[in-house]
């Protein structure tokens, strides 16, 4: 009996995590904002002002026409799929993501950059160009 309560003791130690939960990412809102073709929970990550590329079509935008050109875009090309496939954050501050983005109806490779002061996340440029 006694090697049956060392085996769930074992088994219980095994399975009981020895450090906190993992926090999510600081980008991940807006990886599930593109994930879920929500322009409305994207833009919530915007400053003031954007510069957007959809496809060759860039521009600087306030956060609202930013908001507007991309619901247009989820429109036109629903997400199949979205994942970030490479990320560089060398200066804590500023950070580069490219992703993936599947529509129905084409491949996109998406760039977004991030800066992040006392804990803020801000979208200060974002890129939808066809693969």
């Amino acid at each position: 009996m006694s090697g049956f309560k060392l085996f769930l003791f074992f088994l219980t130690f095994w399975i009981s995590p020895l450090e906190p939960a993992k926090t999510m990412d600081s980008i991940d809102p807006v990886i599930l904002a593109i994930d879920s073709g929500s322009s409305s929970e994207l833009a919530r990550y915007f400053g003031n002002s954007i510069s957007l590329n959809i496809n060759g079509q860039q521009g600087d935008f306030s956060k609202n026409q930013a908001e507007l050109v991309l619901r247009d875009f989820f429109k036109k090309n629903p997400p199949l799929s979205f994942q970030v496939v490479f990320k560089s954050e060398n200066n804590p501050s500023l950070s580069s993501y490219i992703g993936e983005y599947q529509s129905g109806q084409a491949r996109y490779k998406v760039l977004i950059k991030i800066n992040q002061q006392n804990s803020q996340l801000e979208v200060y440029s974002l890129g939808f160009v066809k693969a």
